[in-house]
Order: C-alpha cells, then sequence, then structure tokens
C-alpha cells in the first residue's frame, strides 16, 4: 500500500541507519590481489544492466583481468537476444556479482562497460581456437567483498539442500507451457541448442 512505501533516502535511513566501520572502509577503487584472487577462481557471475540481470559462466577465471582497473568478459554464443548488450548500449553503468563455489562471500564490481569486437582482445579468449562473438571490456569503479550471511542463511553450497529430482519439469516443458508450444518440440530442441553450441566451443553437456 502505498502510506506504507518508502519515498525518501531520510525514510530508509529512519530503518536502517548509515554504515559505519569496515562496510564502508572495505570499497576499493581498484582490484587488489584478493579480488583477483576472486575472479580468477570464480566459474559464474551476475551481470546486472540497466534494471537486467544476467549470468555468465564458464571455466574458473574465464573473465581477465586486464589491469587493475579492466575487467574483460567474453561473450561466447547464446540465445541472440543481446539483453545485456543492448542495456549496456542503453546505460553503461553495470554492477557484477562474482560468486566462488564453497565461498560464503561474493565479489561486487561497480563499472562503466563497453562493447568490442577487436581481435586482439577476443584472439586471447578463445577456446578449442573458437572466439567469443565479442566481449564486454568493464572498467571498474569500485571493488568490495559482500558479507556472506545471505548465502549461510540460503545454504546454498550445501548438496542436501538441492531440489529433489522431479520438483520441476525439464526446461523445454516449461519454454513449451511460456509459449503455448508443443512440449516434445522445444525439449528437443533446447537440448539440441545447447548441445550444438557446446560442441562449437569443444565440449559436451555432462
Amino acid at each position: 500500500m502505498p502510506e506504507f512505501s518508502i519515498q525518501s533516502l531520510d525514510a530508509l535511513r529512519a530503518i536502517y541507519p548509515a554504515p559505519k566501520g569496515t562496510p564502508v572502509k572495505k570499497i576499493l577503487n581498484a582490484l587488489d590481489q584478493h579480488c583477483r584472487n576472486f575472479i580468477a577462481h570464480s566459474p559464474i557471475l551476475m551481470l546486472g544492466s540497466d534494471g537486467d540481470v544476467s549470468p555468465r559462466g564458464d571455466d574458473p577465471g574465464f573473465v581477465t583481468v586486464a589491469d587493475d582497473n579492466t575487467l574483460i568478459i567474453p561473450d561466447r554464443k547464446g540465445n541472440f537476444r543481446v539483453d545485456s548488450m543492448k542495456n549496456i548500449l542503453r546505460n553503461p553503468t553495470i554492477g557484477i556479482l562474482f560468486l566462488v563455489p564453497g565461498m560464503e562471500v561474493t565479489l561486487r564490481i561497480r563499472g562503466k562497460a563497453m562493447i568490442t569486437v577487436n581481435p586482439e582482445i577476443l584472439r586471447p579468449l578463445a577456446i578449442n581456437d573458437k572466439e567469443p562473438a565479442s566481449a564486454i571490456v568493464v572498467e571498474v569503479e569500485e571493488a568490495f567483498l559482500h558479507c556472506g550471511k545471505a548465502l549461510i542463511r540460503a545454504d546454498i553450497w550445501n548438496p542436501e539442500t538441492r531440489v529433489s529430482a522431479g520438483t520441476f519439469p525439464p526446461p523445454g516443458h516449461m519454454y513449451a507451457d511460456h509459449t503455448s508450444a508443443s512440449r516434445e518440440v522445444l525439449e528437443k530442441r533446447y537440448i539440441e541448442h545447447i548441445e550444438e553450441d557446446l560442441a562449437e566451443e569443444g565440449r559436451s553437456v555432462t
């Protein structure tokens, strides 16, 4: 209800006092050795752009740290919606959340992004001689480790918390229900789409 909505910073701070100490001091303006180590071991990130969020994942260290203020994220073949790309063209301000399996803390990055097809940048990002279609170059403005309370509460890395088989139908079935298409056809297409894309990179579905 509108009368219970927070409409100002003063109203927000009446509930949440301004942070002090470590939560403020931990913010870095460049990547240090701990940030670099975290990125080197991270197989997945969440990319926030213009009110949207999208996952990016690959072998640990798939994101290149070019220097203390520059990250390079390869963009490999996907569904061609290019939502994040369009968002970056419209608004280059982005946020990134890096995760490392087993680690309770996460690494948050804020900065500006641009899209490049520079061969000198794409060539080192090739997997099995297959270069990414493009790369997202991020100018890091802020970096900081985020408290692990959320992941601890979620118990996210505990194998015993995984949903049991049958909790969800196959992904193709859910896509079919969302698009009023045939479940059998979309399930087949879903599997083939993933297998074809990974095969181009010399990988297989495990």
